[in-house]
């Protein structure tokens, strides 16, 4: 046994390891850490996606408000339209502003009466969309004070829907820190199971090299580095598995859906571009795992060789 392991130890410059490369525990640490690193990336890839489809969501709401003219008893419905439309149009930062049509009007409560019905006969309320030019500089609390005039009329700034769209997305991004989280901490687990059994399996080996002088500086470094390797490996692994994850699902999204089933998910995750930001992101994967497998390993292994010794 000490001929064997003297033999491997003039292997500084390149001869084999002390930790072995190809053991069944190393295969098995690499393929855990290639999903977790998957997960990872994939959790990582959908907050950013779904981060910035609430970004976008949030910016077309608030550059458009609405005007709510309900019927009233004497008042005549096109003549309040018009008003309401010239009192928008001269509102400053507003860069356009339209009545719906009762036809439009009717295909708005279609979701809640249902289609076919003759909405002719009864007076609804009628909307005037208002684009904004720039919603910081528009003059949303003069037009409301001039809409006072028009009987019926109210202004909805769509404020509490952009609550709700930032509720959401807040919600969303902090369950997904959470996830990661938790992949973490089942990584680390892993890799001190792991770490442990290695050092149990060569426990022989690493008494050797403590009778001929070797320190646990020395012997832990040799297992952060055989455990830094697996890292890199399975991080890059994992990631290139999520990248592919994402292109396909992005592509599947768009040709095998139908029209209506892309348009509702591309409402959640946009077109499934990640973009420079998401792509960086979940490439920060690999040195993270590699670095929590490093660290992880050698804290574990001169834990043990303290207990031991």
């Amino acid at each position: 046994m000490i001929e064997r392991i003297l033999g491997l130890l003039p292997a500084r410059k390149g001869a084999a390891p002390i930790v072995p490369e190809r053991s069944v525990a190393g295969r098995t640490l690499l393929l855990l850490i290639t999903i977790m690193s998957f997960l990872s990336a994939v959790t990582l890839g959908g907050v950013v996606l779904v981060q910035k489809s609430a970004i976008a969501w949030s910016a077309d709401v608030g550059r458009e408000v609405t005007i709510q003219i309900r019927p009233v008893e004497g008042e005549v419905m096109d003549s309040n339209l018009r008003t309401a439309v010239s009192l928008a149009q001269s509102t400053a930062g507003v860069a356009s502003a339209r009545a719906l049509t009762i036809e439009e009007s009717q295909q708005l409560l279609e979701p809640w009466l249902g289609a076919g019905l003759d909405l002719t006969a009864i007076e609804i309320p009628r909307l005037v969309v208002v684009q904004l030019a720039d919603p910081a500089e528009a003059d949303i609390d003069g037009l409301e004070r001039n809409l006072a005039a028009v009987k019926g009329a109210s202004l909805d700034t769509h404020a509490a829907w952009r609550q709700q769209l930032n509720t959401m997305a807040g919600t969303i991004v902090v369950s997904g820190l959470l996830v990661l989280i938790l992949i973490g901490a089942a990584t680390v687990l892993a890799i001190v199971f792991a770490t442990r059994g290695a050092m149990a399996t060569n426990r022989e080996i690493v008494d050797v090299l403590h009778y001929i002088g070797a320190s646990n500086r020395f012997i832990a470094g040799e297992f952060q580095g055989r455990f830094l390797s697996i890292g890199l490996q399975g991080g890059l692994l994992g990631t290139i598995a999520a990248m592919l994850f994402f292109t396909l699902i992005g592509t599947a999204a768009g040709n095998m859906l139908s029209s209506e089933a892309g348009a509702q998910v591309g409402i959640l995750f946009g077109r499934f571009a990640l973009g420079v930001d998401g792509i960086v992101g979940i490439l920060a994967v690999v040195p993270v795992i590699a670095a929590l497998t490093a660290i992880t390993s050698r804290v574990t292994v001169r834990r043990f060789l303290n207990e031991t010794s």
